[in-house]
């Protein structure tokens, strides 16, 4: 009976471990401030994340107010936007983020705005389009601390 216990004992230390890799990696996947969490109880992580906590306090993305669904096609969308971006210009309440058409359309840039609002409700969004439709605008700005989150969230060098 003895050595059926430690067997179950055993069984279950493993099922518990899967489990907690599991729920670690569920909250990876989801982003945003789950991420936050599993990212702070890191302490190397921790110190590369200052910035990041200090400005979620404020400003933090409800990473509920979009279906798996939506999320997927969001994350696609931002990692195609962050890849084609031509220039970066800030501003005085935040960053605008230059295009070329031929690498966004604007229906990705509003569907990317569309998404975006719903997560991030306390973005301002701007959408130009310039040179005679050769260059499309995405100015994101806010309240006071905009400019940190988005540098933290959108890879912005200061």
């Amino acid at each position: 009976m003895q050595n059926n216990k430690q067997r179950f004992g055993i069984v279950l230390g493993r099922r518990a471990g899967a489990v907690t890799a599991g729920v670690a990696l569920a909250l990876l996947i989801a982003g945003g401030e789950a991420a936050g969490v599993v990212a702070r109880n890191s302490a190397t992580v921790m110190s590369q994340e200052k910035e990041v906590t200090t400005t979620q306090s404020k400003f933090y993305c409800n990473t509920k107010a979009l279906t798996p669904e939506e999320r997927g096609r969001h994350k696609q969308l931002t990692e195609k936007l962050m890849a084609a971006r031509k220039e970066i210009v800030g501003t005085p309440r935040g960053y605008e983020f230059q295009f070329s058409p031929e690498s966004v359309s604007l229906a990705e840039l509003s569907a990317w705005v569309a998404a975006e609002s719903k997560c991030c409700p306390f973005f301002d969004f701007h959408i130009d389009v310039e040179r005679e439709g050769k260059l499309l605008c995405l100015r994101l700005t806010g309240e006071e601390g905009i400019k940190a989150f988005i540098r933290a969230e959108f890879g912005v060098e200061k």
